[in-house]
Parts: structure tokens; C-alpha cells; sequence
């Protein structure tokens, strides 16, 4: 999360992803250019289509990892005011359902 985000009114200092993340995310990289260059080749669609399908796909898994990071601090946090604790899965939810 950024520095400048909250969870429950307390802000949350930098979080350190995992390199492997940072990895995953430098090979989308080399991937979303490979793309490009592929059209502008004017490769066969059918070659564009699969390398554009295990694109979204390498991003939603990098996604997951980040939801699944944020999930596991609102478990750590574990707030004692129910109320609280229903907002921050409503929230972690959310997330979710915005990659899909």
C-alpha cells in the first residue's frame, strides 16, 4: 500500500512486495512489447490473440498476489469492532472482483 493509505483510521507504512512480484511484472514487461512488435509485424491473429490471452493472465495473477497480501493484513490487523471488520473484507472484496 502506499504511504498515504489507511486501514481502520491507522496508515499503513510502504509495503515490501515480494522480488518474485517485481520479477513477474518485469516479464510482463517483455511480454506487452513483445506483443507490440508482433503488430506491428501484422502477425497472424490467431499467434496475437494466445499471446494476448497469457498477458491478461500473467497480470491477474500478479493482482491476486497483491489482493492476497492486502487480505492478509486485514486478518493480521483483526479488528475487535465487527463493524470495522465487515468494511475491510467489503473492501478486500471489491478489490477482487475489479480484476475479474
Amino acid at each position: 500500500m502506499a504511504d498515504d493509505e489507511t486501514f481502520n483510521g491507522e496508515t499503513n507504512p510502504s509495503r515490501d512486495y515480494p522480488r518474485s512480484l517485481i520479477a513477474r511484472l518485469k516479464r510482463i514487461e517483455g511480454q506487452a512489447r513483445g506483443l507490440q512488435k508482433m503488430l506491428e509485424e501484422g502477425r497472424d491473429c490467431e499467434d496475437v490473440i494466445i499471446q494476448l490471452a497469457a498477458l491478461k493472465a500473467a497480470v491477474t495473477r500478479v493482482g491476486m498476489v497483491v489482493i492476497g497480501e492486502h487480505m492478509a493484513d486485514c486478518l493480521r490487523a483483526q479488528p475487535s469492532d465487527p463493524k470495522s471488520s465487515r468494511e475491510a473484507l467489503e473492501k478486500a472484496i471489491k478489490l477482487l472482483l475489479k480484476l475479474s
